[in-house]
């Protein structure tokens, strides 16, 4: 079997403007996340597909994001299997962090990651 490389980019590639994809659970998220990011857990992610791909088809491809990438690795490849433009951030919300793109917090204080 030929299996394509799952599309991934860089934390610091990701446009500004772009549908981020968090799939972090919610104790993650309110720690710290992508100001305009759709949050949906990948707990939940199967329940809230529907979402996810009217998001798609409104605001283009998703740069899906997790704390380093494995989760977010996981859905990429099942929204790519489902015919959806979805790239992997590499090394998700921690070299997010560390390129020092913009968060937010739920809770109005520093944003970190969980």
């Amino acid at each position: 079997m030929n299996f394509s490389p799952l599309p991934s980019v860089d934390a610091a590639s990701v446009p500004v403007d772009a549908l981020v994809l968090d799939v972090r659970e919610d104790d993650e998220w309110e720690a710290g996340h992508v100001e305009g990011a759709l949050h949906v857990p990948m707990s939940d992610f199967v329940a809230r597909f529907g979402e996810v791909t009217e998001a798609v088809a409104e605001r283009g491809r998703a740069y899906v994001m997790c704390r380093v990438g494995g989760r977010s690795a996981q859905v990429t490849q099942y929204l790519v299997q489902q015919g959806i433009d979805a790239v992997n951030v590499d090394g998700g919300m921690l070299d997010w962090a560390g390129a020092g793109r913009p968060m937010v917090s739920d809770g109005g204080g520093a944003a970190f990651v969980r």
